[in-house]
């Protein structure tokens, strides 16, 4: 697939950083097709130095942005959003080859990118305080201001997606944004933003985009300009953000791994259930936070199941998504091929039964499906990010909530069973931020408040109405006729 020039031209980034301006950067890094290898451009790194001095243009730009009209703000999102929609061929193609992903995947991040400028528009025409009850002779009332300067660091998976979810709801309530995109997809996950914002109006200073590597990320945290930070990625890492930004007093949104289980119960219908495990496994190469990690099959029809996982895994091609119609592309990198397949092959080892795949070639592993998987077992206990179908049974309702909680996750579940009413009960028994019943697990929507709790998150959420919760804060007003007298 040819990228043909027109918004993302490279003659306007290539080498380059996003500071209201494109200016060069001392270090750059090559922008690849993950399926060939072929290197299609160079993004600009960006230095612990660059950063200090984009919180702080950002910071200088943001008071006059918080002042300016709702009606001004909003123009500008959906001029991004009829930038993207106009542009939708040429930015997909984008992001098939930087990060390896179907078409369907592209058109996937695409809408949902459209319909948060949206809705972040939409945000502009709702209210944005409180009147609070007082004593007559006093006004009380709470509205919601800015932190300021937000800085958001975002992943590699779904780049432009897990970005705009953050730099979007933030710009648009008074924000301005430091974006450090993950420099494998910094093409995707922060100079397309970059561009729409650049050519829809946003006046300059308000967004900054600096790829660059941990020690960008760890500035983030720790400068004074930057007021709250929002993180996605991975719970180790996240670990780190979360200590700094408390250590300076930052509020932070952590969004993490997850280790999400699908539940079917023994009266499910196993061709959806099949499907949808498949799906909720392989989707993306399984490099989703949201993955069905675990699929946890009643005994009587967990035999059934697998051999039906076994057969979607024997038919679905594998190859490069720009050249060939495939089920499955290309991992993200050498190093989480060889964490997928050590993970598949230690599983193995201590007992579990390889039905299909468990084999790659370069980037690409084939989808696998492991039966027998038990507690104990790496593929039971730990985050693959990678496309593995897990089957583990159980005898009772009570041993699936037993196992699917046996995670220090909790991020997604779901649960299929022709008794909505059984899953239900039993779907509230998981510890997760996100159920599911009679669907997988891998679900978003920019409308609803999303999130984890656990090692997937520290408890905030992102989209719908938890946007004002998360970009901005209370601030609470009182207004007298005249001032009272004090008794000192």
């Amino acid at each position: 697939m040819q990228i043909t020039p027109g918004l993302m031209d490279d003659r306007a980034w290539k080498g380059r950083l996003f500071t209201g301006r494109w200016q060069p950067a001392a270090h750059t890094s090559p922008v690849t097709d993950k399926s060939s290898g072929e290197v299609l451009s160079q993004v600009g790194l960006a230095t612990v130095q660059d950063l200090a001095a984009s919180a702080s243009t950002a910071a200088a730009a943001q008071a006059a942005w918080a002042d300016t009209a709702p009606d001004e703000r909003a123009a500008i999102f959906r001029r991004a959003a009829q930038l993207l929609e106009r542009h939708h061929d040429e930015l997909a193609g984008w992001i098939m080859r930087e990060s390896g992903g179907l078409r369907a995947k592209a058109d996937m991040e695409l809408r949902s990118t459209s319909t948060t400028l949206h809705a972040s528009a939409a945000m502009m025409g709702e209210p944005q305080g409180l009147l609070l009850p007082s004593r007559v002779e006093r006004m009380s009332m709470a509205r919601r201001v800015p932190h300021g300067v937000v800085g958001v660091i975002a992943p590699f998976n779904f780049p432009l997606t897990l970005a705009i979810r953050a730099v979007s709801p933030a710009l648009v309530t008074g924000n301005a944004v430091v974006l450090k995109p993950d420099p494998q997809t910094a093409v995707c996950g922060g100079f397309l933003i970059a561009r729409l914002f650049e050519e829809a109006g946003l006046p300059s200073g308000l967004l900054h985009v600096l790829p660059g590597g941990a020690e960008v990320g760890e500035a983030i945290c720790t400068d004074p300009h930057i007021g709250m930070v929002a993180f996605t990625g991975s719970t180790g890492a996240g670990r780190k953000v979360g200590a700094l930004c408390g250590a300076h007093l930052k509020k932070v949104s952590l969004e993490l791994g997850g280790k999400n289980s699908l539940i079917v119960l023994d009266d499910a219908d196993l061709d959806a259930a099949a499907s949808g495990a498949a799906f909720g496994a392989w989707l993306h190469q399984g490099q989703i936070c949201m993955a069905t990690g675990r699929i946890l099959a009643s005994e009587n029809i967990a035999v059934e199941l697998t051999q039906r996982l076994k057969e979607k895994a024997l038919r679905l091609p594998v190859g490069d998504p720009s050249q060939d119609k495939v089920g499955l592309g290309p991992v993200i990198n050498e190093r989480q091929l060889q964490i997928i397949d050590a993970i598949v092959q230690d599983s193995v080892a201590a007992g579990a039964v390889l039905h299909a795949g468990g084999t790659h070639e370069r980037l690409f592993y084939r989808p696998t499906v492991l039966g027998g998987v038990t507690p104990g077992m790496r593929a039971f206990d730990e985050e693959v990010f990678g496309p593995v179908a897990s089957v583990t049974s159980f005898a009772t309702d009570d041993e699936a909530v037993a196992l699917a909680n046996r995670t220090d996750y909790g991020l997604a579940a779901a649960v299929m069973s022709r008794s909505t009413g059984r899953a239900l009960a039993l779907g509230k028994r998981l510890k997760v931020g996100l159920l599911h019943i009679n669907d997988q697990t891998v679900l978003g929507d920019p409308h609803v408040p999303y999130g984890g709790r656990g090692a997937s998150g520290n408890g905030s959420r992102i989209g719908g109405p938890a946007n004002w919760d998360e970009f901005t804060q209370w601030q609470w007003i009182t207004v007298r006729e005249a001032p009272p007298a004090y008794p000192f």
